[in-house]
């Protein structure tokens, strides 16, 4: 994928996460950085020092830059002691010090003298962890590095794997298409799409204002509801909503996610009335319910144009199929965008 006018900047201490869906170009990105491909325009600057341009680069392994990979990549004739130290120079005591405090960080000081093949998964990932940080990198690239564990270790050796990184004061660049590894991990997150960042800010921003409704759709499921603007209003089943800005006419995709969608049964044909939070309600039959674990998933065919609007509920909530009710928005919750 080309990569096209990225500009990012990273601090010590944060975490900064490219996420995306496959091929868009983040694991490019991270290439170039890492010296392995050579940009064909543009600048890379670590700590204010240029390392490469379109003539000059400096050669990868004096960039101060460690790496990591989902593969971990050790080296299996290798002890983990010797993995660890592979990066390292100065005297054998040194780095025998070095490997220590870093085994210990990561609580593996008992495997000091095993090989890869005899340690689980979870395991390997902290070793290459240790080796990665072991030259104290200025910067850690991370090429979805937890991809290869399973759901229930993922997330314990995500928040040791942060929490170690912070203490070392690294600078780092994850790259994930999990937005969910994003949110738990990041300081800012750089959406990608494309080969080029379509937004980039804290999590709490990027996930309660998307730029557009891709980006809405990234982070969880949507619904979309259809209108026309006409005088800066397009009116919807739910009531109007502000469209200013667009040309009378021009179509408008309202988006609102499954969470925020409100329920109540039909009260004798008229529903709840509106409210300034929660607007009108529309009518709706139960196609589907389903229980999640956590919550319910509740899909509707909606009367006003046989649409599916589908509800998230938290705990159990499984209304028969064919079952009417009453579904409204939460007004402060909704996304409003042009149509594409």
């Amino acid at each position: 994928m080309v990569v096209d006018d990225v500009s990012l900047s990273i601090q010590p201490g944060h975490v900064t996460c490219l996420l995306g869906p496959s091929g868009c170009g983040k694991s490019t990105t991270l290439r170039m950085i890492a010296g392995v491909d050579m940009q064909d325009s543009g600048e890379i600057y670590v700590d204010g020092q240029l390392i490469c341009d379109t003539v000059f680069r400096i050669p990868p392994e004096r960039r101060h830059i460690g790496l990591m990979f989902q593969d971990f990549a050790l080296f299996p004739h290798l002890s983990v002691a010797d993995n660890v130290a592979f990066g390292l120079s100065g005297s054998k005591e040194v780095k025998r010090a070095r490997v220590s405090e870093l085994l210990d960080k990561v609580g593996l000081s008992w495997a000091i003298n095993d090989y890869p093949h005899v340690l689980s998964g979870g395991e390997q990932q902290r070793v290459a962890l240790a080796r990665a940080l072991a030259p104290r990198p200025r910067i850690m690239l991370m090429d979805e590095p937890f991809s290869g564990l399973d759901n229930r270790l993922r997330d314990a050796i995500r928040d040791q794997t942060l929490a170690l990184l912070k203490e070392e004061d690294t600078a780092v660049m994850l790259v994930t298409h999990e937005p969910e590894e994003a949110m738990r991990m990041a300081d800012e997150i750089a959406l990608m799409r494309g080969g080029k960042i379509v937004q980039q800010g804290a999590p709490y921003n990027i996930y309660n204002a998307p730029a557009d409704r891709e980006a809405v759709a990234f982070f969880s499921d949507v619904n979309v509801i259809k209108g026309t603007s006409n005088g800066a209003l397009t009116d919807t089943p739910f009531g109007q909503f502000l469209t200013p800005g667009l040309a009378d006419g021009a179509e408008v995709d309202i988006v609102i996610r499954p969470q925020h969608l409100k329920l109540d049964f039909d009260r004798g044909g008229k529903g709840p009335l509106p409210t300034a939070t929660d607007g009108v309600a529309a009518r709706g039959i139960v196609t589907r319910a389903r229980f999640m674990g956590n919550e319910s998933l509740v899909e509707f065919r909606m009367d006003y144009d046989n649409s599916t609007l589908t509800a998230t509920v938290p705990n159990v909530f499984l209304p028969a199929i064919d079952t009417p009710l009453w579904l409204t928005i939460r007004r402060d919750r909704c996304f409003v965008f042009p149509a594409k």
